[in-house]
């Protein structure tokens, strides 16, 4: 008969403490408490979030849209800082931003949290911004996952995940199909590197220049961490309003693969966009990134979002109206460019994200 090497084993003993979930639960519960909606159904803590979809009875034909995103290398910087109430937003503004892009609107959003050790005021902080960033979405957290992986992350290290759900009626659903020739693309400002491009800009400013993150940066007037953690624009209710002016035919998120990429995704082929740099000044941030690293305008246009979040399609006569609802919701929005028909030689920086769509060029110098 085998006998057991070194005494009976338990699950704390290989690195998993049950306790100390159950206390992380309890210190999140305030937080989920500000994320909810009436069609929320139950509490914390059961094996599934409800929420009731009598809700979509007054829809005609809806249609339910589903979003699944992480927040990439930029948990990095936040276990370095020691600060995670603010990485929870941008996971909600990386999940809702691609559900509204469609006209959807954020109905629920789960989380999923990998932690080499959990420490529960850590995971509790982590939630409330999650909590934040559904609150700000209008959307209900519904439920999450805090997984514990000893041996496979190290004891301080963790990775946050989240799915999200929308709806939107099946004749109001934006895209390709919607866009014509002569629509105007109108800029939402980004509120800095977001969640994207961490690895390069790590690399870059961390690694190569060496710099610290307490480091003060005159030319962002700050310190480069607190850049590095400026939250994620969340534009989920500006959008879901912009759209309700009318006029709007699709909406790009400036995600993974940078301007074009993401502009050319919502285009129909044969439709062009040009895109003019002259129309704005991308923070400093990316300039600090560029002049350190020796990074090229077009690797980082291809790699950040250069300071637009969203760009929006509209239809001509409906830009003013739009600029001043944006504007009003406190958004810095401005027209960047135009959608024509596709000719031989237009300039084009990037295939569509995902090898279906448009094409777009950037045009001209920065202002």
């Amino acid at each position: 008969m085998t006998e057991p090497v070194g005494g009976g084993a338990t699950y704390a003993a290989a690195g998993v403490d049950v306790e100390a979930g159950e206390r992380a639960v309890a210190l999140m519960r305030a937080s989920i408490a500000r994320a909810q909606r009436p069609e929320v159904v139950g509490s914390v803590g059961g094996f599934a979030g409800l929420f009731d979809a009598s809700a979509l009875r007054g829809y005609r034909r809806p249609l339910l849209a589903t979003s699944t995103d992480g927040v990439g290398t930029k948990v990095e910087v936040a276990r370095r800082m020691g600060v995670h109430d603010t990485i929870g937003i941008d996971l909600v503004a990386m999940v809702v931003d691609d559900l509204v892009v469609c006209g959807a609107e954020p109905l629920f959003l789960t989380d999923y949290i990998a932690v080499g050790r959990v420490v529960p005021e850590r995971v509790a902080a982590i939630v409330s911004g999650i909590a934040e960033g559904c609150a700000r979405a209008g959307a209900a957290l519904v439920g999450g996952e805090t997984a514990e992986h000893p041996g496979l992350l190290e004891p301080d290290a963790y990775d946050v995940a989240g799915a999200g759900t929308g709806v939107v009626e099946a004749d109001a659903l934006l895209g390709p199909d919607r866009v014509r020739d002569g629509d105007v693309l109108v800029a939402m400002a980004s509120s800095g590197l977001h969640a994207n491009g961490y690895s390069l800009a790590r690399h870059v400013l961390l690694e190569r220049a060496g710099w610290a993150l307490d480091r003060h940066v005159p030319e962002l007037g700050r310190t480069l961490g607190e850049e590095l953690l400026e939250p994620t624009r969340i534009y989920a209710r500006d959008v879901l309003d912009l759209v309700a002016g009318g006029g709007v035919h699709a909406v790009s998120h400036i995600t993974g693969g940078g301007i074009a990429a993401n502009v050319a995704r919502v285009l129909p082929p044969g439709l062009h966009g040009q895109i003019d740099r002259p129309t704005w000044t991308p923070p400093p941030v990316f300039a600090l990134i560029g002049a350190l690293g020796g990074v090229a305008l077009a690797e980082r246009e291809r790699t950040f979002n250069e300071g637009l979040g969203m760009v929006a399609v509209m239809a001509p006569d409906s830009v003013g109206d739009g600029l001043r609802r944006l504007r009003g919701r406190g958004v810095d929005a401005w027209v960047c460019g135009h959608v024509r028909t596709a000719a031989s030689g237009d300039p084009s920086d990037s295939a569509a994200k995902g090898g279906s769509g448009g094409s777009v060029g950037l045009v001209g110098q920065h202002a």
